[in-house]
């Protein structure tokens, strides 16, 4: 009789054993799980991104003729090098993900963008009521780009791929900085300047 328990409870132990194997295989500790949904929906949203940060390099220079102070036309010229760099980060991550750096259109940002155009053309020309406005509208970017590389940098760990989580953090930490410097500027003087125009 004890053997036959010894092996009914060998039996109903291997199961189990095989079920955890399944659960923690190198595949999914490593993160290689290519041409699943999951992998499919984060390359898109990547090549949003990627649309995003191509067209933001060329509106900066815009936004920078268009401002009135200094201190804000150097911050917009600033965030122009730091968007190249961003873009230059993204196609490393195609290439570690093995993708083709490729752009989609992002509508949101095409949108803000779009905002920002406005507010140029519906302001006077030399204005801190202007400037204020670029600064709202830069904002609005930042704070679109903050949420998408905070995400995508989750996403990544999701897929245990640190590597390009580590590169999504970096853009990230520097989108943060970028909002914080623009909120100084506008303490600083501008919104007070504005108010009194």
């Amino acid at each position: 009789m004890a053997t036959t328990k010894t092996t009914v409870k060998t039996a109903a132990k291997a199961p189990a054993k095989s079920t955890t194997k399944t659960k923690g295989t190198a595949a999914s500790k490593t993160g290689k799980i290519e041409n699943t949904e999951f992998h499919e929906f984060f390359v898109d949203e990547l090549k949003d991104i990627y649309w995003a940060e191509k067209h933001l390099a060329k509106a900066l220079p815009k936004m920078k003729k268009a401002s009135t102070s200094p201190e804000l036309a150097s911050a917009f010229e600033k965030h122009t090098s730091e968007t190249e760099q961003h873009i230059s980060t993204l196609e490393q991550v195609f290439g570690l993900l093995e993708e083709k750096a490729a752009a989609k259109k992002c509508d949101a940002m095409a949108g803000l963008l779009e905002e920002a155009d406005g507010i140029i053309a519906d302001t006077d020309k030399g204005t801190m009521i202007r400037d204020a406005g670029l600064i709202l509208a830069a904002q609005k970017v930042e704070h679109y780009e903050i949420a998408t590389y905070g995400t995508l940098r989750v996403f990544a760990q999701n897929m245990g791929r640190e590597d390009i989580a580590d590169l999504l953090t970096q853009t990230l930490e520097n989108e943060k900085a970028t909002d914080e410097a623009l909120t100084q500027i506008a303490v600083g003087a501008i919104n007070a300047e504005a108010a009194a125009e």
